[in-house]
């Protein structure tokens, strides 16, 4: 296969890098896609489900056609119950937001047929992904393709939005980056099951059992996690004993229920954050979870993705069409400002709603104190609000 010249290539399609790819397409900035895995692999991978007013906006874009607005579910705010007792957050009374419920598989095939529309090279299932030159101004990127092809893109600038587990992190020297991590000590049992929505909003319950959420997917579909040990096995629980867990955590004065259904799906989710600082080496700049994770208690990890890509788009706009190389030198501080403060909200919320047996007394009753003077605050209910919907994009 002959050598591919573009301005940008992207590794990896997922929600970040094809939207990036369209915001750059809109500027007339050409870029080129690989990922390996395949596109029905990605559109059938169940994710964050949970948008930000930002994340909406940018799916705004011309030329997405996104369905957020019509087969998506405005939120206006979240149920924080703490033993049995609900505390509402309306989010427009408070700050004049609202945040969406669209899975991330759906936004991957609103942007992937958006890609597709512009007629410009997206390669899945491609293997053996590579890059180099990140030195230079000439970087490039090998992979060979799902017909076994050696591909080689010659680009000006790579992106990496690869993932935990893709190549592009490993490209920035040892010596010129540092890892800020932390593992919570639980996790979360999660399912899929086929029901009705048990409320209009997620609730999050803190109860002297443990941390439950009630989370949504679609109008028979819906998403809840109840707080485990690390260790815990699947084959652990019955599809009874699971319901009997989950009502317990959240079952109050109000005589609150859940809707229940078969489950068709059960998994442990490990709970850990990261930051890999600096998001760029020369000519290569790291999105999304390529740079950092968080817990997913503060609906932060896809978001966080695409206010990188609202910061990284416009920069490389400025150093392509207008020869503005230093529009890109503050991408890593821009970005990770934006990252610290979603780390410490999803932090917070983790601490003040999930109990830890490693705690002393006086610790649990402090975290306790600390979710009970937000809720009771004016000021504290609106801060929620903010870190929940997200800051501006940009």
């Amino acid at each position: 296969m002959p050598e591919l010249h573009t301005d940008v290539a992207i590794v990896g399609a997922g929600p970040a890098g094809l939207m990036l790819a369209h915001l750059l397409h809109n500027a007339g900035i050409d870029s080129v896609v690989v990922d390996n895995r395949s596109h029905d692999d990605i559109a059938h991978t169940h994710r964050a489900g949970i948008l930000e007013a930002g994340s909406v906006r940018m799916l705004g874009a011309d030329g997405i056609d996104s369905r957020v607005l019509t087969e998506g579910h405005r939120h206006d705010g979240i149920d924080i119950r703490i033993d049995g007792v609900s505390h509402l957050l309306d989010f427009p009374s408070l700050i004049g937001e609202s945040v969406w419920l669209y899975p991330q598989n759906e936004i991957f095939v609103d942007l992937a047929a958006a890609r597709a529309r512009t007629s410009r090279p997206t390669f899945f299932s491609v293997t053996d992904t590579r890059l180099g030159d990140i030195d230079t101004d000439r970087p490039w990127v090998r992979a060979v393709t799902a017909d076994g092809e050696d591909l080689r893109i010659s680009a000006r600038y790579v992106v990496g939005a690869d993932g935990s587990r893709g190549p592009c992190r490993a490209m920035i020297p040892a010596e010129r980056k540092e890892k800020f991590f932390h593992e919570y000590p639980f996790a979360w049992f999660g399912i899929l099951c086929e029901a009705p929505p048990s409320h209009e909003v997620l609730i999050y319950s803190r109860s002297e059992r443990g941390f439950a959420l009630i989370s949504q997917r679609s109008d028979s579909v819906q998403r809840m996690y109840f707080q485990t040990s690390p260790d815990t096995a699947v084959t652990d629980w019955s599809d009874d004993r699971i319901w009997s867990e989950l009502q317990d955590r959240v079952a109050g004065p109000d005589g609150f229920e859940l809707k229940t259904g078969p489950i068709i799906d059960k998994t442990v989710l490990p709970f850990r954050s990261a930051v890999h600082e600096p998001m760029q080496h020369g000519s290569l700049f790291l999105a999304g979870d390529s740079a950092h994770t968080v817990p997913p208690t503060g609906a932060k990890g896809l978001n966080l993705a695409f206010a990188d890509v609202s910061v990284l788009a416009p920069a490389l706009i400025a150093a392509l069409k207008d020869s503005d190389a230093e529009a890109l030198a503050g991408y890593s501080r821009a970005a990770t400002n934006r990252v610290w403060k979603a780390q410490n909200f999803s932090y917070q919320m983790t601490r003040m709603l999930h109990t830890d047996e490693n705690q002393d007394a006086f610790e649990s009753r402090r975290s306790l104190g600390e979710l009970r003077s937000m809720l009771d605050s004016d000021h504290g209910r609106r801060y929620l609000a903010e870190c929940y919907t997200g800051w501006p994009n940009g």
